[in-house]
């Protein structure tokens, strides 16, 4: 029962350490939540002798936890953001440069390097072929497909991330609703029905355009945010942090001959 899940969460990028810390808080949430209805029976010594966890792990996981939970942050996500947002790998317009395989930045081996130098530049490259983001010509140069990272369809990755959306989208309306302090996010659409198939075809081309322009140009300016900010985290390791996340949907289908107009 095991092997397809792992099989599904390889090929979706997520890695063993961030499963198994997953895994060990969950254990734990289970035990303590499902299987120990009477608060009293909930002691360290049972839950550990449940779940195998340490009871120093458990003392751990009741202390400040950060706001967010380990991010599925993948070595080939990473390399793709630098890549469409980077102005060392882009063109004038924004464009992810055509890359050779190595040489002097800017090359891909030189990309992947400024990322990790724990894995070699050629694993990277044969992952990215093998999942179709990159092609790589006689001539030895290596161009991006993808405009971005998107998960295969029916992948691990989109349960993954629908999970993610869900959850700010539910904190995101508490906020809102409570207005006590709290700053209010954004959460908005945009929405049009009973349109012809033409005129929806020509929106959601529109719509699709614009959302990935929106995106690279904000990861353009995060990477450029983000560079800025690591002096202050050097310069302050327990300062206070915040996750911000700007996420687009698209969403269209096909509505029944006597569906009511919106």
């Amino acid at each position: 029962m095991l092997r397809p899940l792992v099989r599904l969460q390889i090929r979706s990028g997520v890695t063993f350490p961030v499963l198994a810390d997953l895994l060990r808080g969950l254990y734990v949430e289970v035990a303590r939540d499902d299987l120990l209805p009477d608060p009293r029976s909930r002691t360290d010594s049972r839950i550990s002798l449940m779940t195998g966890v340490h009871r120093k792990e458990l003392r751990r996981q009741r202390g400040p936890q950060p706001a967010e939970e380990p991010a599925i942050v993948t070595l080939n996500s990473q390399v793709l953001a630098l890549w469409l947002g980077a102005p060392d790998y882009t063109d004038a317009a924004g464009k992810p440069l055509p890359l050779p395989r190595n040489g002097p930045a800017p090359s891909f081996d030189t990309l992947v390097a400024t990322v990790t130098r724990d894995v070699r530049p050629r694993a990277v490259l044969d992952d990215l072929l093998a999942q179709g983001f990159v092609t790589l010509d006689a001539e030895g140069i290596v161009r991006l497909k993808a405009e971005a990272f998107l998960p295969r369809e029916g992948s691990e990755a989109q349960l993954f991330y629908f999970a993610r959306n869900l959850h700010d989208h539910v904190a995101a309306a508490s906020a809102n609703v409570a207005g006590q302090g709290v700053r209010p996010f954004l959460d908005r659409s945009v929405h049009y029905d009973r349109l012809g198939t033409e005129a929806a075809a020509a929106l959601e081309a529109v719509a699709r355009e614009a959302a990935q322009r929106l995106l690279i140009e904000v990861n353009r300016q995060a990477l450029a945010i983000a560079e800025r900010d690591e002096a202050e985290a050097a310069a302050n390791p327990d300062r206070p942090t915040r996750r911000v996340n700007l996420g687009v949907y698209l969403y269209a289908e096909d509505e029944a001959p006597d569906a009511p107009k919106a």
